[in-house]
């Protein structure tokens, strides 16, 4: 137990930029494990022992906090309730936000797998609600004697999508900031959006809350801080968009650098002897192995 209790002071007392250790993120639980988004990856990736559980957002039409990647139900993974699979002509007519939770329960996204994942376990899951992973996450560390873990929680929203695959990013971040507070986790969450306007949002209602902006493009650090408005906690680009010369910047600004995706483990070394604070990957068993 007081092992237990010094890893979690550990884990989350503050040290550079906040974060004491370096941030070994399970993407979308674990979804190179697992299947993804799924209370099973995340319990999997907290037994693997990572400090973070990387997870998307989606509103359902009666306005529950889904997680899910996809704005619908994918062909990929998907099957409908009479164990069909989801084909892409039906992806359309299966979007979340038009579906309530009820409906969406009812599709099972994980006996198929993932073509592009092999080792992932194939088992019925369905796309859980992001009340439903705290409770079972919260609920399961406790009983087991494990450290915290934080939550980096990722609005899915863009300006074309709005009303259209989920709500304005002023209702859309309010509904996420009151239920993790409803939880009590607001200390634990992390807030991740490739949308600046989402994350200005939900730094309206809290100036303290811990975001990081999400970056594919190439229009480099300061062109995106500026779309932003203020300097994130975390700047979170692709892994390939990743220098030195980046990190060094970063950190004189004190954010912290956080690369998505990594799965190879040669890259994984190479990003942290460049100084990044933390990595997200498919495969945190992979991170656990080689940088801890």
């Amino acid at each position: 137990m007081r092992t237990a209790l010094l890893l979690s002071l550990i884990v989350l007392s503050p040290g550079l930029f906040g974060q004491a250790t370096f941030d070994i993120e399970g993407h979308r639980g674990c979804r190179g494990l697992r299947p993804e988004n799924t209370i099973a990856a995340f319990i999997n990736a907290v037994k693997l022992g990572v400090n973070t559980l990387e997870m998307d957002m989606q509103i359902s039409k009666d306005g529950k906090i889904v997680i899910s990647h996809d704005a619908f139900m994918g062909s990929n993974i998907c099957s409908a309730p009479d164990g069909k699979p989801v084909t892409q002509a039906d992806e359309e007519k299966l979007k979340i936000y038009t579906l309530t939770y009820d409906e969406i329960k009812k599709y099972d996204c994980g006996s198929r797998g993932n073509a592009k994942f092999p080792d992932q376990q194939k088992m019925s899951t369905i796309k859980p609600l992001l009340s439903d992973v705290i409770d079972t996450v919260e609920k399961y560390i406790a009983e087991h004697h494990l450290p915290p873990v934080r939550y980096n929680i990722e609005t899915k929203s863009t300006p074309a999508g709005d009303d259209i695959n989920h709500p304005k990013p002023a209702v859309f971040a309010k509904m996420v900031y009151d239920l993790i507070k409803q939880k009590g986790v607001i200390n634990k969450c992390i807030i991740q959006s490739f949308d600046p306007r989402t994350l200005q949002e939900i730094r309206k209602i809290d100036p303290n809350i811990t975001t990081a902006l999400l970056v594919e493009n190439i229009k480099g650090l300061k062109a995106n801080l500026a779309l932003l408005g203020f300097n994130p906690t975390i700047y979170s680009p692709n892994y390939m968009l990743v220098n030195k010369k980046l990190v060094k910047e970063c950190h004189r600004m004190k954010i912290q650098v956080l690369p998505w995706t990594v799965n190879d483990e040669k890259k994984m070394i190479e990003l942290k002897q460049m100084g990044v604070d933390g990595l997200i990957s498919d495969y945190p068993d992979r991170e656990i192995k080689v940088l801890r």
